[in-house]
């Protein structure tokens, strides 16, 4: 959702998928997923793409344009700017953390994962992921650096005890 403030605060532009009945019919929707607004991306053309980057229940990840995040169409997810299906395994109840033209997912049941974006694209598949797994709710993962370097990913796991991960940003497989 996008708001806009000229004439009072409304609704400017919106996306929802094309299956968002039947989605939110089977507790299968977005609204347990926050978005998380990327910076300005620039494609192998030199464009500049606005974008930003959610996912919810379907274990699928939706990167929409800012500029014109596709509202809804009962027919298809045409409009969205990338549709990367079943790239998690579970459910989202989290926000995606971003460093360093990454962003990093921890659904309920996987392991976190690092999504690069090339080109103003993320990548369809995690090139580095966690040896943890994250049972209910997830992982809100966040990120701690020394400016563009030394990344650190954290996320807690909901267990009992709960667990504080570390992980190296550049390889979620090297736990610190």
């Amino acid at each position: 959702l996008k708001l806009g403030t000229i004439g009072g605060l409304k609704v400017a532009d919106y996306f929802t998928m094309h299956n968002t009945v039947a989605e939110s019919g089977s507790d299968e929707d977005l609204g347990s997923g926050g978005v998380v607004v990327l910076p300005d991306l620039q494609d192998s053309t030199g464009a500049m793409h606005h974008l930003a980057v959610g996912a919810g229940k379907d274990s699928n990840i939706y990167v929409v344009n800012r500029d014109n995040m596709g509202k809804f169409n009962a027919g298809s997810d045409s409009a969205v700017y990338q549709e990367i299906g079943g790239a998690i395994s579970g459910g989202v109840w989290a926000m995606p953390a971003w460093f360093n033209n990454t962003v990093y997912y921890a659904a309920v049941g996987d392991a976190l994962k690092a999504f690069p974006i090339a080109n103003a694209l993320l990548a369809t598949k995690a090139d580095s992921s966690s040896s943890a797994t994250f049972g209910y709710p997830g992982a809100t993962p966040s990120v701690s650096a020394s400016g563009s370097g030394n990344g650190i990913v954290w996320a807690v796991e909901n267990s009992t005890p709960a667990v504080l991960h570390a992980y190296d940003a550049t390889n979620l497989a090297h736990e610190l």
